[in-house]
């Protein structure tokens, strides 16, 4: 099952909108087959473990990170194939959370007299896949937040300046955080601050994730580098509109509370439109919002080992709070050097 884990990885840039998954049959204590998935629409992993084992499938065990599928979408059943492969038992790290699964495949191996077992290595299987997971049970991404500042939590001097705070290492460390993302999401104010493109670079991954801008009042303008994007606002001036959909953006109007863009309505559009995990580069005033909001289920902060004072922008736009015990409170998951700067990973306490 480890080696199935290792091989899932492989699709981690690439299988959006699907699940990353791996495979590996084993027959007298030899691996006779592994595969993973790829890209959505072409064989699942269990598939190209089963062509690599050929005829010695059969009274094989087979090791998935997933339930295998049992329902017809772009591709026919996992279950029917390992069926039809004469294999004596399946060992699946985690049930599959696709309602459309959710057991289905377990039971119909059990009822073809397939031995079928599921929970080994689950919370390692269940970590490659959050985005995935959380469309399917919360019905919304994984919301990962990213920012990069000072020690002193700052992330730009008070004139805006801010490239570079964090060093190339980090840099890098990003574009891959871009990369296994199925949408990257941003404010208006940092679009007309920085005008930055928020796409993958240095990787070639065979896609770009999708772009999203929270502008309330449409100011993006219609040569804005991240052009085409999904654009969300609260209300849609029509000749801004009209401007930007000629730029190639989709406009979307998600009306919320005090002239705001409704949150969480737009993590539930983009959920329908199949993003496993938003990755989120924001100023201040998203962040604060996305926080307050309740809607980040992990921060990565890189910071530098600088200090530029109380002067310089923060991180988070949040009312002052009277008491510590209104504080948003985080528990550190990873934490690591990358180049010169410190990378933190926190989940919501």
């Amino acid at each position: 099952m480890a080696r199935a884990l290792q091989l899932a990885a492989h699709g981690l840039y690439t299988t959006s909108p699907n699940p990353r998954v791996g495979c590996v049959i084993v027959r007298d204590e030899r691996v006779i087959g592994e595969g993973w998935h790829e890209r959505a629409g072409t064989p699942h992993a269990e598939i190209h473990a089963l062509q690599a084992a050929g005829e010695a499938a059969r009274g094989a065990t087979v090791y998935v990170t997933l339930e295998p599928c049992s329902h017809h979408g772009r591709t026919p059943p996992c279950a029917e194939a390992l069926i039809q492969a004469g294999v004596a038992r399946v060992v699946a790290a985690m049930s599959d959370p696709n309602p459309l699964v959710a057991g289905g495949g377990i039971s119909m191996l059990t009822l073809a007299g397939i031995q079928a077992e599921i929970g080994l290595m689950e919370a390692e299987a269940r970590a490659l896949n959050p985005g995935f997971i959380s469309r399917m049970t919360r019905q919304r991404p994984w919301v990962r937040l990213k920012t990069a500042s000072t020690l002193d939590g700052k992330t730009a001097l008070a004139n805006g300046a801010s490239q570079w705070i964090t060093g190339e290492a980090a840099r890098a460390d990003v574009q891959r955080l871009r990369a296994r993302a199925c949408a990257i999401l941003t404010g208006s104010g940092t679009v007309l601050a920085d005008n930055p493109r928020m796409n993958v670079r240095d990787l070639d991954i065979g896609r770009q994730p999708l772009r999203v801008v929270v502008d309330s009042t449409l100011h993006t303008p219609a040569d804005a580098a991240i052009l085409p994007a999904l654009i969300a606002c609260h209300h849609a001036d029509p000749a801004a509109r009209a401007a930007l959909e000629q730029a190639g953006a989709e406009v979307i109007a998600l009306p919320g509370t005090d002239g705001r863009v409704d949150l969480a309505a737009l993590l539930t559009l983009l959920a329908q439109r199949g993003v496993n995990e938003l990755h989120v580069e924001a100023g201040a005033a998203l962040n604060g919002a996305l926080l307050a909001a309740g809607l980040v289920d992990e921060w990565v902060a890189y910071m530098a080992p600088m200090a530029v004072g109380d002067a310089a922008r923060g991180l988070f736009a949040h009312p002052a709070l009277t008491s510590l015990a209104d504080a948003a409170r985080f528990s550190l998951s990873d934490v690591r050097q990358v180049g010169g700067d410190l990378r933190l990973t926190l989940l919501p306490a």
